[in-house]
């Protein structure tokens, strides 16, 4: 335990009461709900402006779930104190699936709140005490795998009928953000109200830590895990966005929150990135959106203009991500990823495809705050590289979670793991997803040795940062693609097998090559049946560049795709 002691720093623990109350979202005291009929009248509306508001409240519930639940409140609207109410408005609100629809606590609630003088933090799979009381400071450093007899992935899992979150990093970082707040355990049967917490330790030992009002936390004498350790270079910064040298190799940016800053634009910021880059002779440059969680995605883009330069100058560029990254902070992460970028740390909170755009109001009489999604992000319909994805945690292509051993060292495990790892880094592949018209561009492209083009495809649709953009440019300049009827690319559709099969001979017309047949049966009725050009369906099935299976599969996968491509530059 004297190893430890210089990592535990006495506090008044305000700052652990604050970190609580800007997780939960603590609103201004309105008015109380004070009676059963003022309560009704909230439920109401907060039920029928949700149904309004929301693009689908009911994609992950059904609604006579939503309306079974609204029953059991309506039954207890005359017995429910403050605080059940409100919890029995996240419980509806949880049912949505949708970590942007959620119910705020009011400042009224907050002083009927009980808490445990605790933290818990999750580091590299477990989870650990990092506060506690000052009688209690052994206990600081250990690892908890039980609350009250229950695992902790029990545990969390109970709180997901009260906190709103539409992948599991959420509902993880949200059970973090109110890890001990009494009420919630009692509330959901995970404790008795008014009674210690029982957490069961890793080594076997049963510990039991006593609640007090969420008001007294800034009277208590806690000790927290790590508070003199000195932070790395890329400690977290309280600014929008930063950038310097880490090394005469590399270059890192932070990128803390999808907003202007009035002090330093973004154009202006991304101008002096381009200088420092230019100046340097940099080889990798890191983009930092760990802390990021979220705003205006478009914000950034000045940035992504200047990266897009410096990767076709022979610049390697990495993105972090980590559970904080959420919301618009997404969407730059997977046009990131658009961009040929490979990320690395650790599981994202936020949503590949997701609801945001959030909207509030409040309820009439009880003033209690709500937030609600109006829109679906189908990054799908947008990026090749959201293929195959969906409501799920952006995942990194590299997973370099951080360890509770670096955080007590002050180290940050995944820029730590970059600076050692100077290879060149590849993103995941995901062999089942749907081969886009952009992937497959990319892919003919390489496979015809990725010739130059003189001229830029003049398809509006085009981000310009796409990984397959010169290949966009060959195809268009070369004729392998004219776009779609409407004069479009449409780099993120779905590749059709007749598009495959025009593509391929184009390709091959091209190249200049004169392939011989290789495939005499005829063409399967799945390609014939509806076909609009035949004769380019039969040649790329003659020659062998469609697969024996094509067309028996609605989508063409991304493993098929390179298999064509592969047919293709076999035949060079």
């Amino acid at each position: 335990m004297q190893q430890r002691s210089k990592f535990m720093q006495r506090t008044s623990a305000l700052a652990l009461a604050a970190v609580l109350a800007l997780g939960m979202g603590v609103q201004a005291a309105g008015p109380d709900a004070s009676t059963a009929d003022d309560r009704r009248e909230d439920l109401t509306v907060f039920y029928e402006t949700l149904k309004d508001s929301h693009p689908n409240l009911f994609a992950n519930t059904p609604e006579e779930t939503f309306l079974a639940r609204m029953a059991e409140l309506t039954d207890q609207l005359g017995t429910a104190s403050d605080v059940e109410f409100l919890f029995g408005l996240q419980s509806l609100a949880a049912f949505a699936g949708d970590s942007h629809t959620s119910v705020q606590v009011a400042d009224s609630v907050v002083d009927q709140l009980n808490a445990y003088p605790m933290v818990l933090s999750w580091r590299d799979g477990h989870w650990y005490l990092t506060a506690v009381p000052a009688e209690e400071r052994d206990l600081l450093g250990a690892e908890v795998t039980a609350i009250g007899g229950r695992s902790m992935a029990e545990v969390v899992e109970a709180f997901g009928r009260v906190l709103s979150a539409d992948n599991p990093v959420k509902l993880r970082r949200q059970y973090r953000q109110v890890c001990n707040v009494a009420d919630y355990y009692a509330y959901l049967g995970l404790a008795e109200a008014g009674e210690p917490l029982d957490l069961t330790l890793a080594d076997g030992k049963t510990v039991s830590i006593a609640p007090m009002p969420y008001r007294s936390l800034g009277e208590a004498e806690i000790v927290q895990l790590g508070a003199e350790v000195p932070q790395p270079a890329t400690a977290h910064q309280k600014r929008n966005y930063c950038a310097l040298p880490l090394s005469g190799q590399v270059y890192y940016i932070q990128y803390n929150v999808c907003q202007e800053d009035p002090a330093l634009p973004m154009e202006d910021f991304a101008a002096q990135v381009q200088a420092d880059l230019e100046a340097g002779g940099y080889r990798r440059v890191l983009v930092d959106l760990r802390n990021n969680g979220g705003g205006s995605d478009g914000v950034i883009w000045p940035l992504l203009s200047v990266l897009r330069q410096e990767m076709d100058d022979g610049t390697q560029v990495v993105g972090l991500i980590g559970e904080a990254t959420f919301s618009s902070a997404i969407i730059n992460a997977v046009e990131l990823q658009e961009m040929g970028i490979p990320l690395v740390g650790e599981a994202a909170s936020g949503s590949v495809d997701h609801f945001g755009s959030v909207s509030g109001f409040s309820l009439p009489n009880s003033g209690i705050q709500i937030g609600v999604s109006s829109k679906y992000i189908d990054l799908g319909t947008l990026l090749d590289a959201d293929a195959g994805r969906g409501v799920e945690s952006l995942e990194p292509d590299i997973a370099v979670p951080q360890t509770m051993a670096d955080t007590l060292a002050g180290r940050d495990t995944a820029v730590e793991w970059l600076l050692s790892h100077p290879e060149t880094l590849e993103q995941r592949e995901y062999p089942d997803a749907p081969l886009t018209r952009g992937r497959f561009v990319g892919l003919l492209y390489d496979a015809a040795g990725s010739p130059a083009s003189a001229a830029e495809a003049d398809f509006q649709d085009l981000l310009g940062i796409e990984w397959f953009l010169p290949a966009v440019n060959w195809a268009a300049e070369t004729g392998v693609t004219g776009g779609t009827a409407e004069g479009a690319f449409a780099a993120a559709r779905h590749l059709t097998w007749q598009e495959a099969a025009v593509f391929l001979v184009r390709a091959a017309e091209t190249l200049g090559m004169e392939p011989e047949t290789v495939r005499t049966a005829a063409l399967p009725d799945a390609l014939a049946e509806g076909a609009w050009n035949r004769t380019a369906l039969e040649l790329a099935w003659g020659w062998g560049l469609l697969p024996e299976d094509a067309g028996s599969t609605a989508k063409i996968t991304r493993a098929q795709g390179a298999a064509m491509a592969d047919a293709l530059e076999a035949l060079l």
